[in-house]
């Protein structure tokens, strides 16, 4: 390790000395948080990169530069029956991060005081690695994917994440300003925060940096906030062309991005479908990266480039369930979303059934669909998915309760058959996949 890269380490490990972060309470327990449970669940990225439903249980992750622990135990929650385990440079963020599982009764865990370079020392391969709020800074966000590939099972998969060069363009600026003023020069402390936060205070309310205020600067978690955002030690920005420029000089393979309908480019048009010709005809051929890089060019919206990667030539070839025929559905086990399968979900199902209203399933689990979107399943439907609350269902056992509770069409009072009833559920069931509200599993 250089000398520039060992002395900018330090500066890292001695602001999270001083403020380890985050400052999550102990007795907080991120379980009822659906979202967060759904983000950290590590089988959404196998599905989306292999169609495969997996068992969580024995499966060893890594949270890299896990902090204080607050992760680790959405990690475990998210994860039953995985082992844990969490490095950081910070001692004190190590203690409280042990502390945190103890407390919640999370016993297969373990951790260590180590940087993500010296990960071979640990001796193990890991199923998932969860590398949240660190990436961004390495001096080269190659070397640090490399440092993970290197302990990664060779089907395994990395989630991290990178600041947004563009989203967050005011802090870099105020960043720049406080290094000018010598304020980021050791370890800002107490008297550095209160300079930045006097000088921000201090401007016109047109200034633009003073739009990086937030009430944060004004509460208990005040430290936590300056330091993570106006006198964040070695923090930068990229974009997608970046991000995927590290995946390349790391030979790493992208998944998905983790919020990735967030990211649809033609949710940020009034008509998709009626498009000016020029975009109409240029978007087709568009790769991946370059979807991605326009949408935040349009619209930079994301703090984090949030993403999964993983070995290259990982994925396994399947059929688009758009290409299914009625056999392919015959033969598919349908699964709820282990993040819906909550008494709350169903107490909610069976009380839009009992009202015979639409179930907003949006309202339980937002995380994947686009801003400003919900979505609705109706009484017929949402009765036929019941079941899945219990267990895992064939689909043919959900068509068969789907065909009870709809014998007839609505309109001809004709029986509906069952080629029809497949159609109306296969609509509604793409949808619901498109968002892992459903995991098909067929037997190609």
């Amino acid at each position: 390790m250089s000398k520039a890269s060992s002395e900018q380490l330090e500066k890292i490990r001695q602001q999270f000395e001083f403020e380890p972060y985050p400052q999550t309470p102990i007795d907080y327990s991120p379980k009822e948080n659906a979202n967060l449970m759904f983000i950290h669940n590590l089988g959404n990225p196998y599905y989306l990169r292999d169609r495969t439903v997996i068992d969580s249980r024995n499966r060893v992750i890594l949270d890299a530069g896990c902090g204080t622990g607050s992760k680790c135990l959405a990690l475990a929650q998210a994860n039953p029956g995985a082992k844990i385990i969490g490095i950081d440079l910070s001692e004190k963020s190590i203690e409280f991060a042990k502390k945190r599982l103890e407390y919640h009764g999370i016993e297969n865990a373990e951790f260590h005081v180590l940087g993500i370079e010296d990960l071979p020392q640990l001796g193990i391969e890991f199923d998932y690695i969860n590398c949240d709020e660190v990436l961004y800074l390495f001096p080269d966000i190659a070397n640090g994917l490399r440092a993970m590939k290197a302990v990664l099972k060779p089907q395994g998969i990395i989630r991290s994440n990178l600041h947004s060069e563009l989203q967050r363009y005011l802090y870099f600026r105020a960043q720049k300003l406080f290094g000018l003023m010598g304020l980021m020069d050791g370890n800002p402390e107490d008297l550095e925060i209160e300079i930045a936060i006097d000088i921000l205070k201090a401007l016109k309310p047109n200034v633009q940096l003073k739009q990086t205020l937030r009430p944060s600067a004004e509460g208990e978690n005040r430290n936590e906030w300056v330091l993570m955002n106006l006198l964040f030690q070695e923090d930068k920005g990229y974009t997608i062309p970046d991000l995927f420029d590290g995946l390349r000089r790391a030979d790493l393979e992208f998944v998905s991005m983790v919020n990735w309908q967030q990211w649809d480019l033609m949710t940020l048009f009034e008509d998709s479908d009626n498009l000016p010709p020029f975009l109409a005809m240029g978007l087709p051929g568009c790769s991946t990266e370059q979807q991605l890089h326009l949408y935040e060019l349009f619209n930079a919206r994301h703090r984090l480039l949030d993403f999964w990667c993983g070995h290259p030539n990982q994925a396994k070839p399947r059929q688009s369930i758009g290409e299914w025929d009625i056999a392919d559905w015959k033969n598919t086990t349908v699964h709820l979303h282990p993040q819906l399968k909550t008494s709350e979900v169903r107490e909610g199902l069976t009380r839009s059934l009992e009202q015979q209203a639409p179930f907003l399933i949006t309202r339980y689990l937002g995380a994947s669909v686009p801003e400003g979107e919900s979505l609705f399943i109706d009484g017929a439907i949402a009765s036929a998915m019941l079941p899945l609350w219990d267990s895992s269902q064939p689909f043919t056992a959900l068509l068969d309760r789907y065909l009870k509770l709809k014998p007839v069409d609505a309109v001809t009072l004709d029986p509906i058959s069952v080629t029809t009833a497949i159609e109306q559920l296969q609509l509604v069931f793409q949808q619901l996949e498109s968002y892992l509200y459903l995991l098909l599993d067929s037997q190609e």
